[in-house]
């Protein structure tokens, strides 16, 4: 598995399984600007699961107990992936935070794009009103 970009964060969180009895099961989490990645049993050297963020649509459904955050990460296709940490580890703030400097990005990105293709589009247009 790739991990592209910088690494912003890396440690400990309990995923909800998907099995009949939704155990929690610790996973070793690395956080970079592009994307979370998952490994089992804390080893990075394991074959693990990355969420980009283009594929991530939201964190929420956020709820503090006395020991822990209860997160959900909702991905563009609805499929929502709970999460818990302990209480002072703020992991469910880090995710956010870096999920929305990715989307503001690419909403930069996709603005820029859209600007280029109209100043081609009206040179374009000028060039055909000039020709005889």
């Amino acid at each position: 598995m790739k991990m592209p970009g910088e690494v912003i964060r890396e440690g400990e969180l309990e995923k909800r399984s998907d099995s009949l009895f939704q155990f929690w099961k610790k996973k070793l989490v690395v956080l970079t600007k592009d994307s979370l990645s998952l490994f089992p049993d804390g080893h990075k050297r394991a074959r693990g699961k990355e969420l980009g963020f283009h594929s991530i649509l939201k964190v929420d459904c956020v709820e503090r107990t006395g020991k822990y955050i209860y997160f959900t990460i909702v991905t563009t296709d609805r499929k929502e992936i709970d999460f818990r940490c302990p209480d002072q580890s703020c992991w469910n703030a880090s995710i956010t935070m870096a999920l929305i400097d990715f989307q503001n990005k690419r909403a930069i990105q996709d603005f820029k794009s859209r600007q280029e293709l109209e100043q081609a589009a009206g040179s374009q247009e000028r060039r055909l009103a000039r020709a005889p």
